[in-house]
């Protein structure tokens, strides 16, 4: 037997040992692992095969294939370990961590969680190849979509402030600003004028607290006057007005008495002495 002949002998020994290992390892992994299928309308950008499938946070397969099934619509083959816990309450979500498109920070993965209690497993359904698992709306966020997104925030800021801030509204500011440091100014020229006006002021407070101290007894000395008139005066004057009534009151009486008997001023008011032969 020749050596070349060896040779060729012992690399087919060897290449049918890497088949039949590689036989042995597919077998062995499509025991571990089931193949699920996911049908989303939303966009996918960033998940890749070999992407992370995670349930509750933990790592449990990954993707196997994406494709697109029509104009809105994506299938999403996943490997996942046979002991994961996927039932029908099970529910999908393509999900990013960072900023996740190709060639930047982050990754988009499928994340799996319990959305129910029905806890029965997944079949196939008729006319499917693969169980599906219900899927929810994604939470994937790419880098270039924040990136359009802010772009367009900042236009709006930008048209806000240009719409606001107009070169007749700029002028009238500016016009504002330069009052302002007018008065300012003004202000500070004239700062130990305002310090005299205020101690001023100051002291014509203090002398009208002053003022109002003296003032108060003679306030107190006039109400007691006042008393004094409303307790004794005013009455006894009253008294002599009354008096000064009835005085009046008599004068009238004799003065009429008078008017029709002038003798009452000689005889007085006393009946007249009888005459001759008259009676007592």
């Amino acid at each position: 037997m020749s050596v070349q002949y060896r040779a060729w002998v012992l690399f087919g020994l060897f290449l049918l040992a890497g088949t039949a290992a590689a036989l042995a390892w597919h077998l062995f992994a499509s025991t571990r692992y089931v193949t699920f299928e996911l049908r989303t309308a939303d966009a996918v950008s960033g998940l890749i095969a070999d992407s992370p499938v995670e349930f509750h946070g933990v790592e449990v397969g990954k993707v196997q294939r994406v494709q697109l099934v029509d104009p809105r619509s994506v299938s999403i083959l996943l490997n996942v370990r046979r002991d994961a816990p996927i039932t029908r309450a099970t529910v999908a979500t393509i999900t990013a961590r960072g900023l996740a498109t190709r060639g930047f920070t982050g990754y988009v993965y499928v994340a799996l969680e319990d959305n129910g209690a029905d806890r029965r497993p997944l079949v196939v359904l008729p006319g499917e190849t693969h169980p599906l698992i219900p899927t929810a709306p994604s939470q994937s966020v790419s880098l270039d979509t924040t990136i359009s997104q802010v772009k367009e925030d900042v236009q709006q800021l930008t048209d806000l402030v240009h719409s606001v801030l107009d070169q007749k509204t700029v002028g009238s500011l500016k016009h504002s600003v330069d009052d302002l440091a007018k008065v300012t100014e003004v202000l500070a020229t004239n700062s130990q004028k305002l310090d005299a006006t205020i101690s001023s002021a100051e002291r014509t407070a203090m002398n009208a607290e002053r003022v109002s101290r003296d003032v108060k007894p003679l306030l107190e000395s006039s109400q007691q006057v006042i008393k004094a008139l409303q307790n004794q005066i005013l009455p006894e004057t009253e008294d002599a007005i009354v008096r000064v009534g009835e005085l009046s009151t008599s004068l009238q009486e004799i003065s009429t008495e008078i008017e029709r008997n002038p003798a009452v001023l000689v005889r007085g008011r006393g009946p007249p002495t009888p005459g001759p032969g008259e009676r007592k």
